[in-house]
């Protein structure tokens, strides 16, 4: 469980992370969403021990990362697959982790096989890796300790298609036998393919969260119609919050119904009219964090 309240980190007068509060309970993965300056980094590295707060607390089974006696054997961490020693292999890497954490060293081959590095990778230096190959080094870091909670900033990076379907599945199957995953990625379709819950955060404070299925279940009604700046007027004459949608059209906090009587009085003819569906997580992050 990891269990964040009312977390605040200052820069002088910049609140870079205002008052957040979130958890992320055992067996599920929750996707940490946000646009570049919203405070993802910075509650991650909070969370991490890596950054001290303000106020306000974030703690991992009750206890704050810092007060952990081996951390490595508890929260799986990879926020920057850059962040290795360029000079050694990727085993080297791994071995050191694992003697670090008192996992034994048989445990190496494995990790990195089930990270998709062979024996030819695990010899090569790491400076040589791709950057997909260092964030496939980097999850390998992160799951050496066998830890029961994983914090991953975003881990598909440099990742080819192949490569981030078979990192949904292990985050999937990580969280299916009980672990408890908090993923942040630009990847807005891949987390809404895996994550249970959803935390979308804006200017450093919370402005959404939930299940999944019930935020995209309120992200609205998608319109798209003949003549949209006639569209936007009807709007706001109505008073209707909208947002772009990806495709022309804009999404609309109304029911089709309320859309639908208020274009046929003003003789605008719509092309698309129906909840915002495939694709929501997309849309409704467009529209939190505009």
């Amino acid at each position: 469980m990891i269990t964040v309240n009312n977390l605040t980190k200052r820069y002088g007068r910049h609140s870079a992370v205002d008052d957040v509060s979130f958890t992320c309970p055992p067996g599920t993965v929750t996707g940490f969403l946000g646009p570049n300056g919203a405070g993802k980094s910075t509650t991650m590295r909070m969370i991490c021990g890596l950054t001290t707060p303000t106020s306000g607390t974030a703690t991992i089974g009750g206890v704050p990362y810092r007060r952990l006696s081996n951390p490595g054997r508890q929260i799986g961490v990879l926020l920057d697959a850059s962040a290795q020693h360029g000079g050694r292999t990727g085993r080297e890497v791994l071995s050191l982790a694992a003697f670090t954490m008192g996992v034994r060293a048989s445990a190496v081959r494995p990790a990195l096989e089930r990270v998709g590095l062979d024996a030819t990778a695990a010899r090569r230096r790491v400076r040589r890796y791709s950057l997909g190959m260092r964030q496939r080094l980097g999850l390998a870091h992160a799951l050496i300790g066998d830890p029961s909670v994983l914090v991953l900033d975003e881990p598909a990076n440099g990742l080819d298609p192949e490569g981030i379907f078979w990192m949904r599945g292990l985050l999937r199957e990580f969280a299916d036998r009980g672990g408890t995953v908090l993923l942040s990625s630009h990847l807005l379709r891949e987390v809404e393919a895996v994550a249970d819950h959803l935390v979308v955060i804006g200017n450093g404070r919370i402005v959404a969260g939930g299940s999944r299925d019930e935020l995209l279940a309120t992200s609205g009604t998608l319109v798209r119609a003949a003549d949209p700046a006639a569209l936007r007027d009807l709007l706001d004459r109505a008073g209707l919050d909208a947002a772009p949608a990806t495709d022309g059209g804009v999404v609309v906090r109304a029911p089709a119904e309320t859309i639908g009587r208020a274009a046929a009085e003003a003789g605008l003819v719509l092309l698309e009219l129906r909840p915002a569906g495939p694709g929501g997580l997309e849309q409704l992050f467009l529209e939190l964090t505009r």
